[in-house]
């Protein structure tokens, strides 16, 4: 006779399930033409993503529904348990960290560090006001965090890209966001800056206190260990989607970068490297 598995917390009457952090079903999003296109996605509690696609597969698009700024056509969008057109999308970004190149340009140069910190606690940029000492404290903590903690009184203009980038996460994570959108942010870096960055965002993947990360790029070199899925678009719909060693194959990229190309995994790390060919079919 078997024996019945034991009651843990999970399993007991009455526990509850954590919902998931994004769950979309049959996304459309039409203007002119169609830009997203039946797009499901599921993001379970403890997953980091990365979102991987050729340009114009609809990577920003589907960001910019996700957070509110760009209505759905059709479909079912729930972030963090709250669903849209029942939910203040307003409120729900307080939940979310983004950080965007485009926020670059916002930025004073003579802002330093620790108040473009504080900065993000309060939705703005160029903080002014009074800042009272918890949140100095608590962005000096989180510039430790980010392992900026030395540059917290250097101006914007004299950071470097990879510092502001830093900087940024830092000030997405000031509001205490559950769910923390990294879009493209190694853009700009040089190859020895962005490898110091996506180490970076593997020890940050790690850290106890981490929310979900989810990641969009276009290089599947800053897809590091810690990231557990991927979501593969093209031209506005889900090529693939799933854990990454199941979704990341030579086969699915050549399929969304539109060229032959070759996979390699070297210790947990990828590299790409595209084929020469003059007759491809795809």
């Amino acid at each position: 006779m078997k024996k019945k598995p034991a009651k843990t917390a999970a399993t007991a009457p009455g526990a509850r399930k954590r919902p998931p952090v994004i769950a979309i079903a049959g996304l459309h999003v039409e203007r002119d033409a169609a830009i997203l296109n039946g797009i499901d996605w599921t993001v379970a509690p403890g997953e980091h993503w990365v979102i991987l696609g050729a340009n114009g597969s609809g990577k920003t698009s589907l960001l910019s529904t996700l957070t509110g700024y760009m209505p759905p056509t059709a479909g079912d969008i729930a972030v963090l348990g709250e669903t849209y057109g029942r939910s203040d999308w307003r409120d729900l970004r307080r939940r979310i960290g983004i950080c965007s190149s485009s926020i670059h340009h916002l930025m004073e140069g003579h802002e330093v560090a620790l108040t473009a910190v504080i900065s993000g606690r309060h939705a703005m940029v160029g903080m002014w006001g009074e800042i009272r000492d918890a949140e100095r404290r608590q962005a000096l903590k989180i510039l430790r965090q980010v392992e900026a903690e030395n540059i917290h009184d250097r101006p914007w203009r004299f950071l470097s890209q990879g510092e502001r980038q830093r900087v940024l996460i830092g000030r997405a994570l000031m509001a205490r966001p559950e769910l923390l959108i990294l879009d493209e942010p190694c853009a700009g870096l040089d190859p020895v800056a962005r490898e110091h960055f996506v180490q970076f965002l593997e020890r940050l993947a790690r850290s106890k206190a981490a929310p979900t990360l989810v990641l969009v790029t276009h290089h599947v070199e800053e897809i590091m260990p810690a990231f557990s899925h991927v979501l593969i678009l093209k031209d506005g719909a889900v090529l693939a989607a799933g854990p990454k060693a199941k979704i990341l194959t030579s086969g699915t990229l050549t399929r969304a970068f539109h060229a032959p190309v070759r996979l390699r995994r070297l210790r947990g790390r990828y590299a790409l490297a595209v084929t020469p060919s003059l007759n491809v079919v795809i």
